[in-house]
């Protein structure tokens, strides 16, 4: 069974569970036979961040119905890569040409579905939010767009991430992931080249690493370790419902769990844990630093971790959400104007 499959695998569970989550009808959908995946991609996307923005759950759940469906009419393995891209923002979703400043945020789909179905990721409530969102510079303008990730290592070994990039990287000043981690806001200082928990995602699947073998995905070459480069202190002083940590804890074979002070300190170490910890998460931090490093120094780019929730709750999506714009916004305030 394919990835993609096994997601889809899980929607009569969700039926049942989450069915009042979808308007009626929309679990069983009824599109003609000629359709265009593409655009179809690019309606679920624009309707997701003109609805519910609290809400990233209707988002996954529906492009799992509509990918389904239309494999059933038939459509080509390349249309449906093309529907999936364009339901996350990876296609077409270019800034306008009046920004003074352009800005990537990017979050996560739901995961830990099997353990609970009715599952949200604030990353994603996060990424929602941001799309075409404008924030004042002085006289100028930052623009902001948005995207969503699939939590599958495949994805990740297959490029994903720096191919989405190549498309946005002569064009973009700042990328701000985010995803769902502890218990504050930690800003991940260390992302690690290696995976090293058990964790599976979404298509239960393994990264194939252990903290006694932490795995270095394929053909995925650099330092073991990168550093965030947003700015840590301007973000800290974004208070809220949570406390914000720059959080530079690693775990490396030679030393196992230390505080770096700084990334000289972790030269000649092996990654075991980045401080964004051994799966996607981290694994997203460290890609974007590696490729954008390669592009243009001048960009900067970090990754943001939430608070967890078990499950959904509005409430608490709410205080997160809120005080992560306020987390990036005080990032994208640094940018010269």
């Amino acid at each position: 069974m394919s990835e993609t499959c096994i997601e889809e695998s899980r929607l009569a569970t969700a039926e049942l569970s989450l069915g009042s989550l979808l308007s009626p009808g929309a679990w069983r959908p009824a599109l003609p036979p000629e359709v265009n995946p593409r655009q179809i991609g690019d309606e679920l996307w624009s309707d997701a961040f003109d609805k519910d923005q609290l809400d990233d759950r209707p988002l996954y759940w529906q492009r799992l119905i509509l990918s389904q469906y239309l494999k059933e009419l038939g459509a080509e393995s390349s249309d449906l890569l093309e529907f999936e891209l364009a339901s996350r923002g990876m296609l077409g979703n270019q800034f306008s040409g009046g920004a003074t400043y352009r800005v990537l945020v990017t979050g996560f789909d739901p995961f830990h579905l099997d353990d609970y179905i009715e599952q949200g990721n604030p990353s994603g409530v996060v990424a929602l939010q941001h799309q075409h969102k404008q924030i004042a510079l002085g006289a100028g303008r930052a623009e902001i767009r948005s995207m969503i990730f699939p939590v599958r290592y495949k994805d990740f070994d297959e490029f994903l991430v720096e191919r989405v990039l190549e498309t946005f990287t002569d064009k973009v000043d700042m990328v701000i992931t985010v995803s769902m981690g502890r218990t504050g806001f930690d800003l991940e200082r260390f992302p690690g080249r290696r995976r090293s928990v058990s964790t599976p995602d979404n298509a239960r699947q393994a990264g194939g690493g252990s903290a006694e073998k932490p795995f270095v995905p394929p053909y995925l070459e650099g330092p073991e370790f990168v550093e965030f480069s947003l700015p840590a202190g301007e973000m800290k002083k974004c208070m809220g419902d949570f406390p914000v940590n720059d959080n530079r804890l690693v775990t490396t074979l030679e030393q196992g769990e230390v505080e770096a002070v700084s990334l000289a300190a972790l030269e000649s170490k092996t990654a075991v844990l980045g401080s964004g910890g051994g799966f996607l998460s981290n694994e997203i931090a460290y890609r974007v630093i590696r490729h954008i490093r390669g592009k243009d120094r001048t960009i900067r780019a970090g990754h943001i971790h939430t608070p967890r929730m078990q499950g959904y709750d509005r409430g608490l999506v709410q205080k997160i959400s809120k005080q992560c714009a306020g987390l990036i916004e005080a990032a994208i305030q640094v940018l010269p104007y």
